[in-house]
Order: structure tokens, then C-alpha cells, then sequence
């Protein structure tokens, strides 16, 4: 499949007895089994009644098997998947509850069983002296295990405190990590990265990534009026994060991206992915605080020097495309899931169908269309 495109269905929400099915995150294991993972939504909203719902292939995504419900709402939201392939095999998971605690599980075999919930919310309660969060959620999408063993997953806080919004929602918000240095027994967490301000306002969302010198880049969701994705760095994926910066390459049009660190098995260079809706040719004003645009045309990006160029692109949805994460295999073939679903009112349109599309670095590099974005 060196220059093909194939996109395979994975979760409908009507299918399994839920309104939506949201917030995608999936992973590759070592053993080339593909978890795939999402919110199961019996309401529209993020506070709704949500379940974490899984599904695991063997064969790159051809054939999935029954949809298991791996956490469970107590009445509100469950949700935020956040998995990482530990180098050991194991496969670390962590969730948040309510928006206010946070847990993690693993597993041994490849997602067949799963270790009891144990809460880590520990680890946002030690931010509270410096930022006195409302609202916490880990994710959501893949995190990763750095080459010396530290697993970091980027996180997201709220303090909604004299906001205007009612019911503590998601702004305002400021980004930082969670790390484990004990292969997940024990978590803590790391400085503020970016705090909202007028220039980045609203960060939340993020996704991280190892780069050629070991160093960790945080790529961050904001509702900035540059309608750029903001980029920070740091030696450890934990303290000293750079003066954050807006990367020109990358749109934002205020929804979570796909953002993944691979070794290119051509040739054994590190790469970077990135995948979002580029929907900067359809603006829509649809909140009067926040400048959201269209959750669709959804476009993979390639760098080969750690974040400094974009210079291959390709669309791979131009249709409904909103949350998505990537994966990939030891062979490079990579892996997209992706919120789909069906033409609605904009910016969002209907999330009730997430698919899978598989592709390879060729087929992002060999556009006929020569696309740069």
C-alpha cells in the first residue's frame, strides 16, 4: 500500500446503542496488535453520561473484534483515553472521571485484561498551590514513553473561577504534563507550560512527542485569535519548557490534533506527523468568545527536522474530520483514527461514526496535488 489510501470503519454510534461516539486515541502495540479506543456518548455534551468503549485488530485494522466497555460512567463523564505503549510491552491507561479525578490502569497482554482503576488524582492535586484547578483531564490521545524510561502524559486544567461560563466548563485553562519515572506506579507532576493569557488564550488540549535530542515537544490546542497551534519544548517533558511560540505550518482551528514521533524505518531518522481539520478556507463564527472553525478537511503533515518545516502534506478526509489520533507500525505504515460522521450544523457537524485511515509515508509524500499547507 506504498501509495494507497484506505479508510475502514471502527466505531457507529447507533450501532452500539449511544448517541455519539467521540475523542478517538489509539496505539500500535509491540506486538503489531491496534487498540483503538473511544467516548461511547449517551448525550451530546462533554458532561453527559459517557463510557470508554475499546477494540483491538490483528491485522492492521481489516478486522476488528466486539467492542468492550473498558470504563464505565457513574452517571457523568468518563473519558480522555489516554494509552502508551510502554517498551516492556505493557500498556499504560489513564482516564479522568467527572473532570475531577483521574485513574490509570494497564494491561499485560495486549488489552485482553486490564489491571483494577487506581486513582492518581494525587498527582493534579500537588498543581493546586500554584493553580487552584476546577476541572482536570489527562489527554486526551496517545502519550508516550521517552527513551530513558520516563512516561509522560501532557494534561489540562481549569480554574473557571470569575469565567463566564457556567457550570465549570473548559476555559480558562492552562497545559502541563504528568510523569512516571516507575514504569506507571507512582505519577507527579510538572511545571505549567502555558497559562492562558491574551496572546495564548485558552491552551487545553495538547498532544507530545520526543525529538532527535531526546527533548520533549508539547503541541497545544488554544482559542487564540492566530489560529495557530502553539509549540513549547522542554529538556525532560517536564520542567523548563521554552517561551512558547505559534507555528506557522500547523492551523488551528480550535479542536484536539493528531501529533506523533516516529523513527522512519527507510532510513532511521526522526520524524514528526500531525493531522487536524485545516479548514482555514471556511471560517465560522459560532461562539462570540471563541473564533471556532469547520471540523473538516482532514490533512496529515510530515516534518524531518523536528518541527522546523511542514514540507509534505496530504488531505485525507475533506469531509466531516474533527478529534483525531495517529499510530504507527514498525513497517511505517501509519494509522489515523479519526472522528467522521455525518454532514451537520458547522463548525462540528454530527460526531457519530469514527474511522481508521491507513496510509504510508509515501503515499503523504507523492501528492499529485503537490500540496503545501
Amino acid at each position: 500500500m506504498k501509495n494507497s489510501l484506505e479508510i475502514i470503519p471502527v466505531f457507529e454510534a447507533i450501532k452500539l446503542g449511544y448517541l455519539q461516539t467521540r475523542i478517538p486515541s489509539i496505539v500500535s502495540t509491540a506486538r503489531g496488535t491496534l487498540l483503538a479506543f473511544c467516548e461511547a456518548r449517551r448525550g451530546s455534551g462533554d458532561w453527559a453520561e459517557i463510557d470508554i468503549v475499546m477494540r483491538r485488530s490483528f491485522d492492521g485494522g481489516a478486522i476488528w473484534d466486539d467492542v468492550k466497555v473498558l470504563a464505565k460512567s457513574g452517571g457523568g463523564p468518563v473519558s480522555n483515553s489516554t494509552p502508551i505503549v510502554g517498551c516492556d510491552g505493557t500498556i499504560h491507561f489513564l482516564y479522568q472521571q467527572d473532570y475531577a479525578r483521574c485513574f490509570y490502569i494497564y494491561s499485560m497482554d495486549d488489552g485482553v485484561t486490564w489491571s483494577k482503576p487506581r486513582e492518581i488524582t494525587e498527582a493534579f492535586s500537588s498543581f493546586r498551590p500554584e493553580y487552584d484547578w476546577e476541572v482536570i483531564a489527562p489527554g486526551p490521545g496517545h502519550a508516550i514513553q521517552l527513551k530513558s524510561g520516563r512516561l509522560i502524559v501532557p494534561v489540562w486544567l481549569c480554574d473557571p473561577a470569575g469565567s463566564e461560563v457556567p457550570g465549570g466548563d473548559h476555559r480558562p485553562s492552562c497545559v502541563s504534563t504528568i510523569h512516571s519515572d516507575d514504569n506507571g506506579f507512582s505519577w507527579s507532576r510538572g511545571e505549567i507550560a502555558l497559562n492562558t493569557t491574551l496572546e495564548f488564550l485558552n491552551p487545553s488540549e495538547c498532544a507530545v512527542a520526543e525529538l532527535s535530542d531526546g527533548s520533549v515537544m508539547l503541541n497545544i490546542r488554544s482559542e487564540s485569535a492566530k489560529h495557530r497551534r502553539i509549540i513549547s519544548i522542554s529538556p525532560d517533558g517536564a520542567v523548563g519548557w521554552a517561551n512558547a511560540r505559534f507555528e506557522e505550518a500547523l492551523y488551528e482551528p480550535v479542536c484536539m490534533a493528531g501529533f506523533l514521533g516516529i523513527t522512519d524505518p527507510r532510513n532511521g531518522r526522526n520524524i514528526l506527523l500531525f493531522c487536524n481539520p485545516d479548514s482555514r478556507h471556511k471560517p465560522e463564527e459560532s461562539a462570540p468568545e471563541v473564533h471556532f472553525c469547520a471540523r473538516e478537511n482532514g490533512v496529515i503533515k510530515i516534518s524531518y527536522d523536528d518541527g522546523e518545516t511542514w514540507p509534505a502534506s496530504r488531505v485525507i478526509d475533506a469531509g466531516p474530520f474533527s478529534y483525531c489520533d495517529l499510530a504507527a507500525a514498525p513497517d511505517g505504515t501509519i494509522y489515523c483514527l479519526y472522528e467522521s460522521g455525518i454532514w451537520g450544523e458547522p463548525p462540528h457537524h454530527q460526531n457519530t461514526h469514527i474511522a481508521l485511515a491507513k496510509f504510508s509515508l509515501e503515499w503523504v509524500e507523492n501528492n499529485p496535488a503537490k500540496t503545501r499547507i
